[in-house]
């Protein structure tokens, strides 16, 4: 299935615009100004690839093309949003991917058998709100009718008020729920080097990492910088740092597929002549094998507890996320090795260790990851690269599969 790669390079340029950055990078959270206007951009792209355009409750961006049986959906697509000063591969390639995939099926004039559509995600990254996938989750009925209210960024702003400032009513959100959905297949960069190492053109997942994110919260005493000595102190500061040190030292030894990163720090006062009297920071810990990500998780609270009492200070934790690992559905992992090898491209399986919409839609209906190379396997960062040709691959495979799927 050929892709035309002008427009596939035109389309990832044009929406990299939105949200860019002066120094490179990009940060387009859900809702935001930049978020309508790439929404709004890709949605205008659906139209004039000859698909049929709505929006949902929470603003998700569908392009439908239908088929002979019209009550059920193969889908494709992914997220809009980015995590903060990131690139603009990540997400926004599997709803471009998904776009152009359609836009050559539906070019070819055949109707297919059961009806194609690409989305375009509201959220996936978490980045203004801990709203954890909430576009997936509006599609499967598992948002609370008090979400938008209840979920508010880092400046207060409620989601329901965000939502509103985009022309969505919060109250709405119940009408994204939807039950046509046969399969979903999710184009997404690596975010890693295996096939850039391996010279493999594209991946297939097997299973997509478990994820806990908690905030650790380390409460020790404010001091005076100079009239406290060393051996009087309860520094929180020391104290964290000793507890994440540790922590990684453990998932390290432990095996090679577990990861665990400490990402955010909040040190208060936060006053070069104070002594910390507290620090706020995040654990991000993850791993493929499920039994295996709660003993990590076990095994890091463990950690803590010890160094705090043996420090003197206090050490709490607050679980933000909780995702089990997901095995991807093995037909369609075969559909899409088949088409690979249809297109002359290699392809290898592999595990992802970054988690994405298919994570959560692999609990409740048939789902695979398509993935193509991250140069240097950069992500979440300005350097986020994929090479034009890849990108195009990619596509290619991907239009093949849902070729063989839908018609």
């Amino acid at each position: 299935m050929d892709i035309d790669p002008q427009k596939m390079a035109r389309y990832v340029e044009e929406l990299g615009k939105l949200g860019e950055l002066p120094d490179g990078g990009m940060t387009r959270f859900q809702y935001d100004a930049a978020w309508a206007q790439a929404q709004d951009l890709v949605a205008r792209w659906m139209r004039e690839a000859g698909l049929r355009v709505r929006r949902d409750a929470v603003g998700n961006v569908f392009g439908r093309l239908p088929g002979a049986d019209d009550s059920s959906t193969i889908l494709t697509g992914s997220h809009i949003d980015t995590v903060p000063e990131g690139g603009k591969y990540d997400g926004a390639l599997g709803v471009l991917a998904g776009l152009a995939a359609l836009e050559a099926l539906a070019a070819r004039g055949e109707r297919p058998r059961t009806s194609l559509e690409v989305v375009s995600l509201c959220e996936e990254e978490s980045s203004r709100y801990q709203a954890n996938f909430f576009g997936s989750r509006a599609m499967l009925g598992l948002v609370g009718p008090d979400e938008p209210a209840t979920l508010k960024d880092a400046d207060g702003v409620s989601m329901a008020e965000a939502m509103t400032a985009v022309g969505l009513d919060p109250s709405a959100v119940a009408t994204a729920k939807r039950d046509d959905i046969a399969a979903f297949v999710e184009l997404h960069i690596e975010q890693g080097k295996v096939l850039e190492t391996a010279g493999t053109d594209v991946g297939v997942v097997e299973v997509i990492t478990g994820l806990v994110w908690e905030e650790v919260v380390v409460t020790g005493r404010q001091d005076h910088a100079g009239g406290t000595p060393m051996d009087a102190r309860l520094d929180a500061v020391q104290a964290a740092a000793e507890i994440s040190t540790a922590i990684t030292r453990h998932v390290a030894e432990a095996d090679k597929a577990g990861r665990v990163t400490f990402g955010r720090w909040d040190v208060r006062p936060g006053w070069p002549s104070i002594v910390p009297g507290e620090v706020v920071f995040s654990m991000d810990l993850r791993h493929t094998v499920a039994e295996d990500l709660r003993a990590r998780a076990d095994e890091a609270h463990r950690i803590a507890a010890t160094i705090a009492a043996g420090r003197g200070v206090e050490v709490t934790f607050e679980r933000l996320k909780d995702e089990t690992p997901t095995v991807m559905d093995a037909r369609l992992r075969e559909v899409l090795t088949q088409a690979a090898a249809d297109r002359g491209a290699t392809s290898m399986d592999l595990p992802s260790g970054a988690g994405h919409d298919s994570q959560l839609m692999g609990e409740h209906v048939p789902t695979a990851m398509l993935f193509v190379p991250s140069v240097e396997g950069r992500s979440h960062c300005k350097e986020e690269y994929t090479r034009p040709e890849d990108c195009v691959r990619g596509a290619s495979v991907l239009a093949t599969a849902l070729h063989r799927l839908a018609f």
